[in-house]
């Protein structure tokens, strides 16, 4: 056992059920699962991927829930943290909370068979018994449970991990004053369907921006477009995959400027004709015909 504050394991598990994404999808999402060393105290939440952003939007929901950092956060060779070697959105997370993320070597469970034994623990203990309608009922009442969890008597502890938790964190630092970079992240010219990729899914985007630079970020809950700091669209975001997610006051938009489009190009269709009147004089030029010497046509009443 390690000493109050030094190290938390993270690892993900698994439900061994699939639960409802909506859109008449099903699936068993990642839960991530953080596990004090010292006071055996246990975090989770579900998350939408596997994928860096999300990895990291977990990991900062969980630190910042604790109110305290860690001295060092251990990963079991997670590819969205790093194989071998950290990927450099997880070093920068790790240099802005002044932390240590160590990657465990392969097969070497005594390292983190505190999380494992965790892992199963969910599995007998939370999962047994329950259904859950989508990924947002499955944190409430995750949320609802981890007290319980972690009121549990430790004998290898002598405690429990509630009354040992303050121990633990006040020997961790504070947060930092800035927030880790953990959003998804991406900027594209808006085509002309006006619609922009997060993960798996096309989320809509007010048409007036057709053309322009957006830029698109994604957290574990909303998906964001801005343009030039300017938030221009806002999606709650989807855990199903392959779909088109749109807001009804951009498609009511987008019919406005088409209507003003088309009123635009009829106008300029209908041209009024122009018609030349031609001078007479030019077809007395031509016939040599002088007006002043014709003799003068008398009628001549029968």
């Amino acid at each position: 056992m390690h000493p109050p504050g030094f190290q938390v394991q993270c690892d993900l598990w698994f439900p061994h059920e699939a639960l409802p994404l909506g859109h008449d999808q099903l699936d068993t999402p990642p839960v991530l699962v953080m596990t004090s060393t010292f006071s055996g105290f246990i975090q989770g939440r579900m998350l939408p991927t596997r994928k860096t952003p999300d990895l990291l939007g977990g990991m900062w929901s969980l630190v910042q829930e604790a109110g305290a950092v860690p001295t060092r956060l251990t990963w079991d060779n997670e590819s969205g943290i790093g194989r071998g070697k950290l990927t450099e959105p997880a070093a920068a997370f790790a240099g802005t909370l002044g932390t240590e993320i160590k990657l465990l070597k392969a097969r070497d469970p005594e390292s983190k068979g505190m999380v494992e034994r965790m892992n199963q623990f969910f599995r007998s203990r939370f999962m047994s018994g329950r259904t859950f309608t989508s990924p947002d009922d499955f944190n409430a009442q995750l949320a609802v449970w981890l007290p319980v969890a972690n009121n549990r008597l430790s004998r290898s502890r002598r405690g429990r991990p509630n009354d040992l938790i303050s121990i633990d964190r006040a020997a961790m630092r504070d947060l930092p004053p800035m927030a880790p970079e953990v959003l998804f992240r991406n900027s594209v010219r808006l085509p002309r369907d006006y619609y922009v990729r997060a993960f798996s899914n096309d989320y809509s985007v007010d048409p007036t921006m057709i053309g322009r630079v957006v830029d698109v970020t994604a957290s574990l809950d909303t998906v964001f477009v801005h343009h030039d700091g300017v938030l221009i669209a806002k999606h709650h975001r989807k855990w199903a995959r392959q779909l088109t997610v749109t807001d009804p006051v951009h498609v009511a938009r987008a019919a406005e400027l088409r209507a003003q489009f088309q009123a635009q190009r009829s106008r300029r269709l209908v041209v009024s004709p122009v018609v030349e009147t031609a001078s007479l004089a030019r077809y007395d030029a031509l016939f040599h015909v002088d007006i002043d010497a014709a003799p003068a046509v008398v009628a001549v009443a029968s």
